[in-house]
């Protein structure tokens, strides 16, 4: 018993992005009796991270000692730069350590990163993640992760640190990818379609609050509606997911949707909205914006304009 409770306060994770998701993330991981390193381009983000408890050490004097190592990077260049770039954290990394790659990418690129690792001995876990940051923060993510059973179980001490639900989808790289590219092409068409909507009903004299109250309670709401409206009504558009994150994941959806051969023609939509909004200087705002797509033009005017 004394042999696992050490385990288990020795934990030692690295976590690279310390973004709206990252940060609660690693908050979430530390919480749990690891030690834990974060890393960010953003160094003010880093100087955050320490001033709350966690450590950002130079990564080459802690690598060799990591359990595992969390990727909440934008995308498949990062997350490749990370792994393999010029101070790529692999080679360094003990046998054994897994890698926890949260980040969108493609399927294909899941299995390369995955079979990668295993030739330095490190394990990999496709592992995209869902919930926003309020649910990172609380550690209460939604996991789509796929793996061998050696990755899941080198990753359980950081999944139960930062996941209220984890999905086993597989026993290799892949899968766990697949599964949140459905979940990106709702979530995207979902945002859009809400904007959509709420800006259509303030043409027919529907108030956004009312908006909310009504079809909130009705057949046409979806999570997204309910959590981004809000951002409209308040006229807050402070970035909690940015316009351009769907530019990267819905063109991640439409590029696996080429390889298959399938039709996207919703998720094609949705995308074209995001890129309008990207070309009117939105692209780091958060993605409720793209509302203003189509009050600019129908003329209309959202609350705090």
């Amino acid at each position: 018993m004394g042999i696992c409770a050490l385990s288990q306060i020795t934990m030692k994770t690295a976590i690279f992005g310390l973004g709206s998701m990252g940060f609660g993330i690693a908050k979430s991981v530390l919480k749990s009796g690891a030690i834990v390193n974060g890393y960010d381009v953003n160094k003010k983000a880093e100087e955050q991270f320490v001033a709350e408890g966690g450590q950002s050490e130079p990564i080459d004097s802690i690598v060799a000692e990591l359990n595992s190592a969390v990727l909440v990077v934008l995308n498949a260049a990062q997350t490749e730069d990370v792994l393999f770039g010029d101070n790529g954290i692999v080679p360094k990394l003990p046998a054994g350590a897994v890698v926890i790659a949260c980040a969108t990418v493609s399927p294909a690129f899941a299995r390369d990163m995955e079979s990668r690792c295993l030739e330095h001995d490190v394990l990999y876990l496709d592992a995209p993640i869902s919930g926003g940051s309020k649910k990172a923060a609380e550690g209460a993510l939604s996991v789509m992760a796929s793996g061998t059973q050696n990755a899941f179980d080198a990753a359980r001490p950081t999944l139960n640190a930062m996941a209220e639900t984890v999905f086993e989808l597989g026993d290799g790289a892949g899968s766990g990818s697949a599964m949140k590219s459905v979940n990106q092409l709702l979530a995207g068409v979902h945002i859009a379609a809400m904007a959509e909507a709420i800006t259509f009903g303030i043409t027919q004299g529907v108030q956004p609050e009312k908006f909310l109250q009504v079809i909130s309670q009705c057949a046409g709401t979806s999570w997204m509606l309910e959590n981004r409206a809000p951002h409209i009504i308040d006229g807050d558009y402070t970035p909690h997911s940015a316009v351009n994150i769907w530019l990267k994941d819905l063109g991640i959806v439409l590029d696996i949707a080429q390889t298959a051969n399938f039709d996207a023609p919703v998720t094609q939509s949705a995308l074209d909205q995001y890129k309008s909004a990207a070309q009117m200087g939105l692209g780091q705002e958060d993605d409720a914006a793209v509302a203003k797509v189509y009050a600019r033009q129908a003329g209309l005017t959202l609350p705090g304009e």
